[in-house]
């Protein structure tokens, strides 16, 4: 989030580059940093959490298969990129509903 914003990360802009054009690289980074911080604002305070967490995933699968394709010389992880996704995916969701095993669980108990 920050990175983006302050362009700590060169890296993240370079990216975004590659993919939509440098011209309005830095800008993007700008907006998307932005929207980052909306999105952990949102989760933070509870507001619409469900609904925005799962915009957040959506977001993070899109951009990481969008970038696992068109560039992925410049990933930091490389092809690991998409299991490290997937492994924050499972946290996101995990974190969203809880313990899943007490829900599947919970249904089994005798009243």
């Amino acid at each position: 989030m920050v990175c983006k914003i302050l362009n700590l990360v060169p890296r993240h802009e370079q990216i975004i580059g590659a993919i939509l054009g440098n011209i309005h690289a830095r800008v993007l980074s700008i907006l998307i940093g932005i929207g980052e911080c909306v999105i952990a604002i949102c989760i933070l305070t509870g507001y619409k959490r469900k609904i925005v967490v799962y915009f957040q995933i959506f977001l993070i699968l899109l951009m990481n298969i969008i970038e696992q394709v068109l560039v992925p010389d410049m990933l930091l992880w490389g092809k690991w990129i998409l299991l490290f996704t997937v492994l924050f995916v499972v946290v996101c969701q995990f974190r969203l509903v809880g313990n899943m095993f007490s829900i599947i669980f919970k249904q089994f108990k005798p009243h």
